[in-house]
């Protein structure tokens, strides 16, 4: 019995060349625009909440209520909104373009690494299905590509 490690130089398809076809099937879902849209969103609704709130507050404390001040409650309604904007949306838009990247670059890989997987699966059932190639060295493939699923690093082999 042989044993080794699985290495680019002894797999079978270590130097297989997949098409750029393959390439143009390829999207990721993750969208930065749709990402920044949604932060703007939130930004603005929590920045009128704390105004709104702000507004309620400031008409509790001044002599005559809402009737008598709209343009005093409604100014530091306004005030708190826009601070809270001004402070809330800068570090939003860059955490969310930080987590879209982030996501946009593990989207890529898990995409990429499901095709590449596909591929050397479509070549594998090909060569199965190609009856000049020995059985032996048919199962030798299929379970060198199993192990490299499972992300063992062992290959068991008889001389």
């Amino acid at each position: 019995m042989n044993i080794s490690a699985i290495s680019a130089s002894n797999q079978p398809y270590a130097g297989l060349k997949f098409g750029a076809a393959r390439k143009e099937e390829f999207e990721n879902p993750i969208n930065r625009n749709t990402e920044k849209g949604l932060a703007v969103l939130e930004c603005t609704g929590v920045s009128a909440l704390a105004g709104a709130t702000a507004a309620g507050l400031t008409s509790c404390f001044v002599e005559g209520g809402i009737k008598a001040n709209k343009k005093l409650v409604g100014g530091v309604g306004a005030g708190v909104a826009l601070a809270t904007m001004a402070f809330k949306l800068p570090a939003a838009l860059y955490n969310t373009s930080v987590k879209a990247f982030t996501r946009e670059k593990e989207m890529d890989v898990f995409s990429r690494d499901r095709e590449l997987k596909s591929n050397i699966m479509e070549e594998v059932n090909n060569e199965v299905k190609d009856s000049s190639i020995d059985l032996d060295k048919k199962i030798d493939h299929y379970t060198s590509v199993q192990m490299a699923n499972k992300g063992r690093g062992l290959l068991f082999k008889e001389a």
